[in-house]
């Protein structure tokens, strides 16, 4: 029997496929928009240049300062820019930094949103919003940030290096993980996550081999896609958390910290989500130990497996398990700082993820390599 459960579908238009930026122009009209303030990366800001050419008259100008967890100080620059040019709406052309920055206009003066993203991050299914000041991330959640119109486009993501591809499309799977053992958790969102962690799963590995592969891009944003949907749908657990206190403390990148800390938290709250360990196993093709499977995942990715060489000190971890142990989200199993303290340790070493109570083990850790360009922002 199937326990009674509320789902609220999302209120926004998908248009999705290779050449699907040709409907931007179309998107833009149908909300009746007539200049759009397009954002986007420094990174980014050729593929911003070439949305706000084919806007034509429509758009106002390019804003190419979207940075990572969203410094209030940016977010402030491009609210009174879009005041400036009279925008009446943006574009966020990117990853999750840029469309946390249309995220953050619309917060303050109600601007709508269409997001094209060229990264796997899938903010842009989520009505969640994130800004950092003084070293503190603060997130929340407000239907006026969700994007009215996402346009998947796989052909935009083409020039997502290997490396940004894999993290990105690893940081989606948390999101995925977070939803199966979420208290609002319901059989549609399950279904969703299921689903979303097999195409990702199946296709990163494919992007990564050859990046010219717009099948497999194509099925990572499908993927994407569901992952950032069940976000949407969901309580947040110890995981985001976790990587929110470590991106807002210490500015570590997004996407990578996401990689290194979820096969351990997955570790530590599986033996309290015996439903979602199960869900994983079939969407991992039936592997014993999902969140083992996460961590060798990330490594035939040649994802960063530790906090180390994320720039990490280890002298960080008792204060960042404290501040994450302070205030914690809804988990299965209860956040405790010794818990935290355990878990960051091992992913702070590269250590694989343990399956016992205490959320670590004696392995041996992973090797530390140096960090490299793949360590910034995905957009």
């Amino acid at each position: 029997m199937i326990a009674p459960f509320t789902y609220s579908a999302l209120p926004m238009r998908v248009v999705f496929g290779p050449g699907s930026l040709a409907a931007l122009p179309d998107e833009v009209a149908a909300l009746g928009l007539t200049r759009v303030l397009v954002l986007c990366s420094p990174e980014q800001e050729v593929t911003g240049k070439q949305v706000a050419d084919a806007l034509g008259d429509r758009a106002a100008g390019v804003l190419p300062e979207a940075r990572m967890h969203v410094p209030v100080e940016v977010a402030r620059r491009a609210r009174e820019l879009a005041a400036e040019l009279g925008a009446d709406g943006c574009v966020a052309v990117g990853g999750g930094s840029a469309v946390g920055l249309g995220k953050a206009i619309a917060l303050e003066h109600d601007l709508p949103v269409i997001a094209v993203p060229t990264t796997y991050a899938g903010s842009e299914m989520t009505p969640v919003w994130g800004l950092t000041e003084g070293g503190q991330k603060r997130t929340g959640r407000d239907l006026r940030v969700l994007p009215r119109s996402v346009l998947y486009d796989p052909e935009l993501t083409l020039s997502l290096p290997a490396g940004l591809s894999a993290t990105s499309g690893m940081n989606a799977i948390a999101h995925a993980v977070e939803s199966l053992y979420a208290p609002d958790a319901t059989p549609i969102v399950s279904l969703m996550a299921e689903e979303g962690t097999r195409a990702l799963a199946a296709a990163l590995p494919r992007v990564v081999a050859d990046g010219g592969d717009l099948d497999a891009r194509g099925e990572a944003q499908y993927g994407a896609w569901l992952c950032g949907a069940v976000l949407a749908a969901t309580t947040m657990s110890l995981h985001h958390k976790l990587c929110h206190t470590l991106g807002g403390t210490l500015d570590l990148p997004h996407a990578q910290t996401h990689t290194v800390v979820l096969p351990h938290a997955l570790a530590y709250n599986s033996p309290a989500a015996p439903d979602a360990v199960a869900a994983l196993t079939r969407a991992l093709g039936g592997v014993p130990d999902p969140a083992r499977e996460l961590w060798e995942l990330a490594g035939r990715l040649d994802a960063p497996r530790s906090l180390r060489e994320l720039g990490m000190a280890e002298d960080d971890v008792p204060r960042v398990a404290a501040l994450a142990a302070e205030r914690p989200y809804a988990n299965p199993r209860p956040v405790t700082a010794a818990g935290v303290e355990d878990l960051l340790r091992a992913a702070w070493t590269g250590a694989p993820p343990s399956r016992s109570s205490d959320g670590h083990d004696d392995s041996q850790p992973g090797p530390v390599r140096r960090p490299s360009a793949r360590t910034g922002s995905p957009g």
